[in-house]
């Protein structure tokens, strides 16, 4: 850990990386933010996986840094929050998120996110999230409407408002923090982006997306099934872990003020897709199951 006495400037960014054995990843992430033309102030690198240690990656990293390791994971959500507040705690006035599977596209992402932030008196930022294998591409699939995108240019704008993935590349002003917080544990991995975008959106501030930066990051839109013609998708993701905690997370979220209305709709979505598409009904009862136990709260660990 580096030493941590020195009072951070005016206008300070930290950025925040979690990270759990993925050491090449990690190494190809922090040498980007190294590079950003727009100075990072300060690194928080939480470790979820010090068994296999990060440390000496960590400390590579040329400029102020902290490395934290937990000996518990966290998970995404625990990682995140530990990290944004130990930011805080650090005098950060921005704090810039990225996950360790995924980096800003060039020297410069930074560097726009401030001046969009700045200009547009934002009190969060994101970059376009893009395929890091196809960059043209986005990693996660876009609704728009009743009609869903998956690549930038069919996006037609360079800004788009109240839109926000909030872990990668994203860009907070702390006092943004001070009103939505930091995720929420419990959900260790898996809709804790959603919890606090929908934060976000209730706190009436302005946020939202600049096509004009970058994030590359793994495909994630497999795990979207359309049906419908496209006009509709179900989430499914490959193995049980992860739907799992997707389900019974995503039926916490359905139960928080600002998402209850869409409550009945998943039911049809998710019925339609298990049911009418995939022909699994018993996938059907434990997507039931699981949404009914986040909706009581019940976060056990799988």
């Amino acid at each position: 850990m580096a030493a941590e006495t020195r009072e951070l400037r005016a206008g300070a960014v930290v950025a925040v990386v979690v990270t759990r054995h993925r050491r090449e990843l990690l190494a190809d992430s922090l040498k980007i933010i190294a590079a950003q033309t727009h100075p990072v102030d300060h690194l928080v690198v939480v470790d979820n996986g010090p068994d296999q240690s990060a440390r000496d990656v960590v400390e590579s990293y040329p400029l102020p840094h902290t490395y934290l390791p937990s000996h518990r994971n966290l998970g995404g959500a625990g990682g995140f929050a530990l990290g944004m507040l130990h930011a805080l705690s650090l005098g950060a006035d921005w704090v810039w998120l990225a996950d360790d599977d995924g980096r800003p596209a060039d020297e410069t992402v930074l560097a726009v996110l401030m001046d969009e932030a700045v200009k547009r008196d934002l009190a969060e930022i994101s970059p376009v999230v893009a395929n890091i294998d196809t960059p043209a591409k986005l990693a996660f699939p876009l609704r728009r409407g009743l009609t869903w995108k998956r690549s930038s240019d069919q996006l037609g704008v360079d800004f788009l408002p109240g839109i926000a993935s909030l872990f990668n590349g994203a860009l907070f002003r702390s006092s943004t923090l001070d009103v939505v917080g930091v995720p929420d544990l419990r959900l260790f991995f898996r809709g804790d982006e959603v919890e606090v975008h929908r934060r976000l959106v209730r706190s009436g501030l302005p946020f939202g997306t600049s096509l004009k930066a970058t994030y590359l990051h793994p495909d994630g839109s497999d795990e979207f099934k359309p049906m419908l013609g496209g006009r509709f998708h179900a989430q499914d993701p490959e193995n049980e872990v992860k739907r799992y905690y997707t389900y019974r997370n995503r039926g916490y979220l359905l139960s928080q003020p600002g998402m209850r209305k869409i409550g009945a709709l998943e039911v049809l979505r998710f019925g339609l897709y298990f049911v009418g598409v995939k022909r699994d009904p018993k996938a059907f009862l434990q997507w039931l199951r699981l949404v009914r136990q986040g909706r009581r709260e019940k976060f056990f660990r799988y």
